[in-house]
């Protein structure tokens, strides 16, 4: 069952939903503060006779948002400080200034941060406040806010993973788009063919993130919230799969395993040496803007699937919450309603980046305002827009963050042979587990099944 979703019925789901609600506020002595009375209260600041929102982000293209807001409000000012992205210090800033009581109103939590900033007590809980809104987003995108059935955020961008790859090079070796993992086996033999030098793509063993996203697709999720306890899977069949068939991909050569984003990626990119990119909704305006030289020579297509399943996962996406000690509580959930339903937020996304809305109606406006005409092939919003209807059921756990890096740290030996993927898996899952025993957290091991 999907966390978050009203699928079960009578007393049994009652009973689940206050099991999943005990188990994330025992994560923490403060999470009793995220409530309160279920509905937005507390005291306004005003600068000017507006009430002022602080907002910490790193989202490419915030200030503009907020200008855009601020230009159109008297009563309202949000302040935006521009913080390091999540996982490179901006976490740690704001879990720092939520234990000091000097949260800014609004938070920037990332979808596999969520559970983790809850358990800290830092966030409201908006239930009530947005129930309104639940039916205008991707199902998917809403049930990342809801990890124990109650609203903590509002998404605004969602990024479900795809395959870029360069269109001029497959056609010119007659190499057909790979529509499932074995046959992207047999396309990425055909590329070593046509090109010693070249891979087909690079599978990056220095990403947590990435690798969650591949799991993801195979339908593996690494933790459920049953009873009273975190359900543990990491070592699940899905995810074994998935690293059984990259383990064959890496060691028979027929994949790169380097970092992606450096420069002698780019560069590899641009030359022919990778022919495509395993990667997300984000990837359109990076490889735009990264490879400007290439335009006309890279499509997209739907991530290769296992069999007969058509599923994809997510590999990135923000949402926004409301700091539990905020003072202006109802202003800052003024602002994030703007943020992640107005029509103007996509239209300016589309001239600093590629939009990619949580919000329905605001897909198809971006998809209207933004300027496609860098890729050949399928049109980026038809292939983007099908693969965020095809995400499986998915709970991130309460300490993802710190199992993206660990993730990273026991794969770096697959690429000198000291380990195995699957074998790197297996000892994620120990990890994962112990970890958040120590934490004091309720853990069971989940079914390899």
């Amino acid at each position: 069952m999907v966390l978050g979703t009203s699928s079960d019925a009578g007393g049994g789901r009652s009973r689940t939903l206050r099991s999943r609600r005990s188990l994330l506020r025992a994560s923490t002595g403060l999470g009793a503060a995220a409530v309160v009375g279920g509905a937005l209260t507390g005291c306004s600041r005003r600068s000017s006779g507006a009430t002022r929102v602080r907002l910490w982000s790193w989202l490419t293209g915030m200030d503009q948002y907020v200008a855009a807001f601020n230009a159109t409000r008297r009563d309202i000012h949000v302040e935006l400080s521009v913080i390091a992205a999540g996982t490179s210090g901006g976490y740690a800033q704001q879990t720092n200034a939520i234990r000091a009581h000097n949260a800014p109103d609004i938070l920037h939590v990332e979808y596999q941060a969520l559970p983790q900033i809850v358990t800290t007590g830092g966030l409201r809980e908006l239930t009530d406040d947005v129930a309104d809104l639940a039916d205008g987003f991707l199902p998917a995108a809403w049930r990342s806010v809801r990890p124990d059935g109650r609203t903590w955020a509002l998404p605004m961008d969602f990024c479900p993973m795809a395959f870029f790859y360069r269109k001029d090079l497959f056609d010119d070796a007659g190499i057909r788009v790979p529509r499932t993992w074995e046959e992207f086996r047999r396309a990425a033999t055909a590329v070593r063919r046509a090109d010693a030098g070249a891979r087909i793509a690079t599978f990056p063993l220095n990403d947590g993130a990435f690798f969650a996203g591949m799991a993801w697709q195979a339908g593996n999720p690494w933790w459920r919230i049953s009873s009273d306890a975190w359900r543990v899977g990491i070592d699940g069949a899905g995810t074994l799969r998935m690293a059984d068939y990259w383990q064959d991909m890496i060691a028979s050569g027929r994949v790169a395993h380097t970092a992606t984003g450096t420069q002698s990626w780019i560069s590899a990119m641009h030359h022919g040496r990778l022919w495509g990119m395993l990667g997300a909704t984000w990837g359109v305006g990076m490889v735009k803007k990264s490879l400007p030289a290439d335009k006309g020579r890279w499509a997209i297509a739907p991530m290769p699937s296992w069999g007969d399943t058509s599923a994809t996962g997510v590999w990135g996406g923000s949402a926004f919450g409301v700091s539990a000690e905020s003072e202006a509580p109802e202003a800052a959930l003024t602002f994030l309603r703007w943020l992640s339903t107005d029509p103007a937020v996509p239209r300016i996304g589309a001239k600093v980046t590629f939009p990619s809305p949580a919000h329905l109606p605001g897909r198809q406006v971006a998809r209207k305002a933004y300027d496609d005409d860098y890729f050949v092939g399928d049109p980026v919003f038809d292939v983007l827009d099908d693969a965020a209807t095809r995400v499986p059921e998915w709970t991130w756990g309460p300490t993802s963050l710190s199992v993206f890096s660990t993730t990273a740290d026991v794969l770096a030996p697959v690429a000198t042979g000291g380990i195995t993927i699957p074998g790197a898996v297996r000892k994620l899952q120990t990890s994962t587990v112990d970890g958040m025993r120590e934490r004091g957290l309720a853990v069971t091991r989940g079914s390899r099944t």
